[in-house]
């Protein structure tokens, strides 16, 4: 426990000693420029995303349609690639200031040396294939290794639904912690807010392996997973453990009024803020493969009873791609019965804290869908409405990609305008009377600020994340400033649904 924030205050701190003079260390085979060693000693040439040769590391072509994210994931490596080889006195002086440099810096140029350091690391995670970059990084995570965010969020950013305060409206979406082992760390990098699973009741391997394909020049993946999960009781501990010293905001806000009535001040080390202190933590259910369709709704009021009291929002998810016959529970019979049964599951919960219900749904969905999804939603007091998953569409350019026609949900920066046209539609549909959450396609502040003016009131993000890593969160929280700016907007909320109001 005392190495990790050395070891963070070291990875913070050789961005400023290490990454301000740009060095690069050889190893057999190439040279990889981390301003370290070697730390994937055993790839070779022709690995992942890029080959190494001649002592320099190379990309396939890391472009897209969409311009904003050629130019980030290029302009990180090619900044890896233009590293020149230092001696090695200089990497153990960097490594020396890396320890003595803490009180030199501000906690904001701390925080701003971090991020500037994870944004160089994080491409090399295109080294290897999707999945194990994606393990690897959940391993890290778990360690705390990552960036901590110390500077607070404008005040345009925050807004509160359900009673929870979110900092920003950035989230991480389900799908990257599956098994809640890295949420703290996320939460610490300055999302608004973080959401672990899909969580299944009983553990499954999810589909066979490989099961995870990158369309880097799309800016998108092809994933299908399948609902791999440790089931509820490894994710149930670690929920446990977390909340036994960051409570629900709920649970923070409950106790600070008891104080507040007998005149207590907080114990010390005891938060004070629920928004500085409890970011919004999410969790996602979603049911074993085989549990028969008219039986699913068990397994999302076991994932309620079991998880529910951790969770400062829950979601159930019926809209996966990769789970035969999930996406039948979104219809009109199906959806009524699981929404009634998961929200009486809620209200049953012991205590006082009765988190919100959200339905995550998918973008394939007709006008009658729609339709049906909103009529149910309203008519179960459903909470919110995640909008959406991935996609089973394949646009031409596409299909004409070498990994276009594998099976599984498409996501990334080609899901952005479908899954926005979605949201656009439900907004409609539920005339605005339940708060939605964006997600499908998010790559820049810009592309969250389109999803807010369609009717998001919080937006969601992964693949994205998943290229660039936690590098790009300052940069989209100040781009979606700089948005309601220019608009005349004072906040988040202000802007939610804009664009039907200027249809009207």
């Amino acid at each position: 426990p005392l190495l990790h924030p050395a070891m963070r205050r070291v990875a913070r701190e050789l961005a400023v000693g290490a990454l301000a003079r740009p060095q690069c260390v050889r190893f057999p085979g190439g040279s990889l420029t981390t301003g370290g060693v070697n730390p994937f000693p055993r790839l070779g040439r022709n690995v992942g995303g890029g080959r190494i040769s001649d002592g320099h590391l190379f990309s396939k072509g890391f472009v897209t349609s969409s311009v904003r994210f050629a130019s980030a994931g290029e302009s990180s490596v090619a900044g890896l690639a233009s590293f020149k080889p230092p001696r090695f006195a200089t990497l153990i002086a960097s490594a020396v200031f890396g320890f003595t440099g803490t009180a030199l810096l501000t906690d904001a140029q701390s925080s701003e040396a971090q991020f500037f350091f994870f944004s160089k690391v994080s491409p090399l995670f295109r080294l290897m294939d999707a999945e194990t970059a994606h393990n690897l990084g959940i391993f890290f995570l778990q360690l705390g290794i990552g960036p901590l965010e110390t500077r607070p969020d404008p005040v345009s950013l925050s807004t509160t639904l359900w009673d929870v305060t979110f900092a920003n409206p950035i989230g991480l979406a389900a799908g990257f912690d599956k098994d809640a082992k890295a949420f703290p760390a996320l939460l610490r990098a300055g999302f608004g807010f973080v959401e672990i699973g899909s969580v299944t009741p009983l553990p499954q391997p999810g589909n066979p392996k490989p099961r995870v394909f990158r369309l880097a020049e799309h800016g998108a993946v092809i994933n299908r997973y399948g609902f791999n999960s440790e089931g509820h009781g490894p994710a149930g501990t670690r929920l446990g453990a977390y909340r036994e010293k960051r409570p629900t905001q709920f649970d923070v806000k409950r106790k600070q009024s008891q104080q507040s009535q007998t005149d207590q001040s907080p114990a010390p080390g005891q938060p004070c803020s629920t928004n500085q202190h409890t970011p919004p933590l999410g969790v996602n259910l979603g049911k074993n493969k085989l549990t028969p369709e008219l039986e699913a709704y068990l397994d999302y009021t076991k994932g309620v009873k079991e998880l529910g009291k951790h969770a400062d929002y829950l979601v159930v998810n019926v809209s996966s791609p990769n789970t035969p016959g999930l996406r039948n529970l979104q219809g009109k019979v199906f959806l009524k019965k699981l929404m009634t049964a998961v929200s009486a599951e809620r209200d049953a919960l012991p205590g006082q804290h009765k988190p919100p219900v959200l339905l995550k749904i998918a973008p394939d969905l007709t006008d009658a869908d729609v339709a049906d999804i909103a009529s149910v939603a309203l008519a179960c007091a459903v909470d919110g409405i995640i909008v959406s998953n991935t996609t089973v569409q394949r646009p031409d350019f596409i299909q004409k990609h070498q990994h276009g026609a594998e099976a599984g949900g498409l996501s990334g920066t080609p899901l952005m305008d479908a899954s926005t046209e979605m949201l656009r539609k439900m907004y409609k549909a539920t005339g605005g009377a339940i708060p939605l959450v964006g997600c499908g396609g998010v790559n820049s502040g810009e592309d969250v600020y389109r999803k807010i003016k369609a009717g998001a009131s919080l937006v969601q993000l992964y693949t994205a994340f998943a290229y660039r890593g936690p590098g790009m969160l300052p940069e989209m929280k100040n781009e979606l400033q700089k948005c309601l700016e220019r608009d005349g907007y004072a906040s988040v909320g202000d802007a939610v649904g804009a664009d039907h109001r200027r249809k009207k």
